[in-house]
């Protein structure tokens, strides 16, 4: 197929991957409309709530171009005064101007009068004989028992929901107070050493370079701590942690707590002294948009024309990368033979290396200008893409200080 022929809703892609995730979005697109009324303002605020928690995830520009439709026809809404909140009521008027626009235009029925029953309906229970009451009262019974029985169960199933909600809550509270004082305490080391003419500097061992002042402290408090990571007017602001598995800091927190949140953390089979080609940071991607739950922001390109630099401090030295590529991939069978960018940690040779940059490149959601050479240093930040099965969502950094 030529690239004249790679064309989806009027977009030329570079690559027959990128066609296919254009023909993927295209489809979801194509159901998404089938089975949504966009000129309803219920079904339209219904649907940009689905896309703002992620129920629908886009792979090109296609989607993009549909989700910045969606929100400037849900803005058009909000000019008129239709929120999500009144959206329900404004149809409803509409309608019931419509259908009283319709009755008025009908010949109304001929009235059919009614004879006086010369029977009288029993209006109490004790007009009716004595089989028919027992009847009338087991009736009630049943009724009154059914009823009770929803209420109880509604109640038990409140008491969880509040319960839930209770301890995702405390978790969130509870997280964002952890790392708050851990950004305070690493600031406040930063500002003391750098007043201080000498320094009494901690090594790890003598084999180890001295640990910057302000990891210190931190370093103390647990010594799994690797690092420190910070994207600039982003939630991401986070320690980094590494330990001799990929699975404990899936639930756990800087203080070695239960936490559903867990911690950014390194793959362990990577080093920063001596350092690794590449250093792979996973984090989850929460709903609340703690740890790495912003991080799929990037696959719009104006996001990251205004989020290109990523500060990341190893505990012994500060780095500043620039992003060079983001992309979809997932987690593959072990004997698939295709790119798995989480196996991209040392390269041992330039052939190697060009090889990594060039199968990235390749699935790159757009072209960022930046390149990398055989010998420079790179971080990748993953996490969780709901998009397909196993799904990851990458971004890789150069450093460049």
């Amino acid at each position: 197929m030529s690239a004249n022929d790679l064309m989806v809703a009027g977009r030329r892609f570079r690559t027959q991957a990128d066609y296919e995730a254009a023909l993927r979005d295209q489809k979801k697109i194509d159901i998404i409309r089938a089975k949504t009324d966009l000129d309803n303002p219920k079904q339209l605020y219904k649907l940009f709530g689905e896309m703002q928690s992620g129920t629908y995830r886009f792979e090109t520009v296609i989607g993009n171009d549909f989700d910045d439709e969606i929100f400037e026809r849900i803005e058009k809404l909000k000019r008129q005064g239709i929120t999500a909140e009144n959206a329900e009521s404004t149809v409803g008027k509409k309608n019931r101007k419509s259908r009283q626009g319709q009755r008025s235009t009908e010949r109304k029925p001929a009235k059919v009068k009614r004879e006086k029953s010369s029977k009288k309906t029993p209006e109490k229970l004790e007009d009716y004989d004595k089989n028919m009451q027992e009847q009338i009262l087991g009736e009630l019974k049943r009724q009154e028992r059914k009823r009770r029985t929803i209420v109880i169960l509604a109640s038990i199933v409140a008491a969880l929901s509040f319960g839930y909600f209770g301890v995702y809550y405390f978790y969130m509270a509870r997280t964002d107070l952890n790392y708050e004082s851990l950004t305070e305490l690493k600031e406040k080391n930063s500002n003391y050493y750098n007043i201080q003419e000498t320094v009494q500097v901690h090594k790890t061992s003598n084999d180890m370079p001295d640990i910057l002042p302000e990891y210190q402290m931190l370093y103390e408090k647990n010594k799994k701590l690797i690092g420190w990571l910070k994207i600039d007017d982003t939630i991401i602001d986070y320690p980094v942690m590494q330990t001799s598995n990929n699975e404990y800091y899936l639930d756990h927190n800087f203080n070695q707590e239960y936490d559903k949140n867990g911690s950014i953390f390194m793959d362990y089979n990577c080093s920063v002294y001596p350092r690794s080609t590449n250093l792979i940071i996973y984090g989850h991607h929460m709903k609340s948009g703690k740890m790495f739950g912003q991080l799929q922001k990037y696959a719009k390109e104006s996001y990251y024309k205004e989020h290109k630099i990523i500060q990341f401090d190893t505990i012994y030295e500060k780095g500043t990368y620039e992003i060079m590529y983001v992309f979809r991939s997932q987690v593959f069978n072990e004997n698939d033979m295709v790119f798995k960018y989480y196996q991209f940690i040392n390269a041992n040779s330039g052939v190697e290396f060009d090889s990594y940059m060039d199968e990235m490149k390749k699935i790159s959601l757009y072209e960022t200008g930046v390149n990398a050479k055989y010998g420079d240093s790179l971080i990748t930040l993953s996490t969780c893409d709901n998009s397909q099965e196993d799904g990851r969502f990458v971004v890789v950094a150069k450093k460049i200080t």
